[in-house]
Parts: structure tokens; sequence; C-alpha cells
């Protein structure tokens, strides 16, 4: 296997010491692995014999591979979630260790179905996100275990968190997720504040707009210099209604994290991509500054 066909981000190697979330989703979404149970306050997977195979093999994969350790993991009932730490260098790429986990997994799946249903268990590839900034990893954790509640919510408001293609805005054509009807609010207003404030300068903004927001605009904004974002975390913290710009656009099975989720099944928030979504890490450029503004505003005259 040629690990430059597996490679996923440019500027990593996948061989070196790194932290992964991985991503897998069952052949035809078929959900094989578990079933979901409980409430929003106890919601929980039920594994089925396959579920515990896959869950097993995942915790066993340091015994194949002594430079890795798995940090934790989610079986979910059509798809799988799991965080591996290469501690270091290793002779195989990512990939490689991946398809093996596949390849066993497999053969695990087989041996426990009737001759007439033997199909292959995963999709094709895999999905990964490398962990670079500091915190991320409890936060990622975190995320993988709260994955049943958020697939309890997201069933419950379905039409909230599917992803919406080729919405017109203007001349462009965006991906959205969450309260589409945010977008006919008649009063929205653009965040924009310039990269120079002070703090006092910041604070007297977020007193500002949020009183806005309070008599009942939307506020508008891709949140990238400071005072964007403070203005858009009081807003949310405070319950009022959100557009948020996003330079990455959405993954597979994108589901928001942390408490956007709960913002998002309660209405007040929608997501906006005018961008396909990478893996890559990208600082944004100057250019996508300006086009995500101008995006902004023509959000704000529709």
């Amino acid at each position: 296997m040629n690990s430059n066909n597996l490679r996923r981000s440019h500027w990593n190697d996948y061989q070196g010491r790194n932290i992964y979330m991985i991503t897998l989703v069952t052949e035809g979404r078929r959900p094989l692995l578990g079933r979901l149970e409980g409430d929003v306050s106890t919601a929980r997977v039920e594994l089925s014999a396959l579920g515990r195979e896959v869950e097993l093999a995942w915790q066993r994969l340091p015994q194949f591979h002594p430079e890795t350790t798995s940090m934790a993991c989610q079986v979910m009932p059509d798809h799988f979630h799991g965080i591996l730490f290469v501690r270091r260098h290793i002779n195989l790429h990512l990939g490689q260790i991946i398809a093996g986990f596949k390849y066993g997994t497999t053969l695990a799946f087989r041996n426990l179905t009737t001759e007439a249903e033997k199909r292959t268990l995963w999709s094709k590839g895999y999905h990964d996100r490398i962990l670079r900034g500091q915190g991320q990893l409890q936060r990622l954790i975190d995320y993988v275990h709260d994955n049943p509640r958020r697939l309890l919510i997201k069933r419950e408001h379905p039409d909230l968190f599917r992803v919406q293609e080729h919405v017109a805005i203007g001349s462009a054509q965006v991906a959205v997720m969450g309260n589409r009807f945010l977008l006919d609010w008649p009063e929205k207003v653009q965040v924009r504040c310039s990269r120079s404030l002070t703090p006092e300068q910041i604070e007297a903004e977020c007193v500002r707009l949020l009183a806005i927001a309070r008599r009942g605009a939307v506020l508008v904004s891709p949140a990238i210099s400071q005072g964007e974002k403070a203005v858009i975390r009081a807003a949310f913290d405070a319950g009022c209604p959100v557009i948020l710009l996003r330079e990455n656009g959405f993954a597979p099975l994108a589901k928001p994290g942390g408490k956007l989720i709960e913002a998002c099944a309660a209405g007040r928030i929608l997501l906006v991509a005018p961008w396909e979504h990478h893996t890559d890490k990208r600082a944004i450029k100057r250019e996508q500054c300006l086009q995500l503004n101008e995006l902004a505003r023509l959000i704000c005259t529709r």
C-alpha cells in the first residue's frame, strides 16, 4: 500500500508523533453496531455483538502497534470514532494501521453474519482530524463520548441538523446548517470589529451589540477578530440568535459540538460555509476574510 496515496493533509507525514481522531462509517450507513437508547440525559448506545468486537479491536490496537495508545473510542450505530495517540515515529503509515483495523473488524462481521449476508462492513476510506492546539485532547475526548446525546438531539430535530447545499446568497452558493429561517429575519446586524480595538472598546461593542440583539436582531459575523469573537460569544451566552460564517465547510457526519448543539436544537444559530470542508491546517487569508465579511453584509441586506 503506497502511503502517498493515503495522505490526508499535505503538511503531515502520518508516521510521526501525533494525536488523531478517526471516524469510520459503516457501508450504506447500516446500523450494525448497536442501537441508541435513553433520553437526552441518559443517552447511550447498546452495542451489538459486532459493536463489542469493534470496540475491543480498537482497544487492542496498541498490542499490534506498540508505538500507539488508544485514548478513547465511541461506537455508534452506524459509525465509529476513535482517538489514537502515535507516541513516536512508526514505520507504517496511519492509513495502513486503520486498514488493518478495518480488515480485522470486517472478518469479525463476516463471522457473525450468515453466508447470504456477508458484505463489507465499512465504507471506503476514513476521516481523520489531527489535534494541534493545546487543550484540544480533553475537548475531543468529551466530544467523542458525548456522541450518543448529540445523536439523540439530532434525531429529535432532523431539519436543524441537516446540511443544506447550494443555498443562494447574492451570487454565492453556500452550505448551511441550523435554522435557515434566520436568513429571512427582519432585522440582521453585521458584527465587524477592527483588530486594533482596545479591550475597553471591545467591551463597549459587546454592550452595544448585545443590547441590539436582545431587542430582537440577529447578529451576523465570521467572528475573525478578537472583538467579533467576543461579541458573538456574548450573544451566544445570552441566548440571542446568531448567524456564524465559517471558513471551513461541513465534514461528513457533521454535528455541532459543545454548546452549539443545544443552540442548534433551539433554532438559535445558523452556520454558513461558502467553501468545502478540508482537513489541512490553514491560516485564514486576508482575501477570505474580505469575502466572508462581504457575505455577512449580503446576508444582512437580504
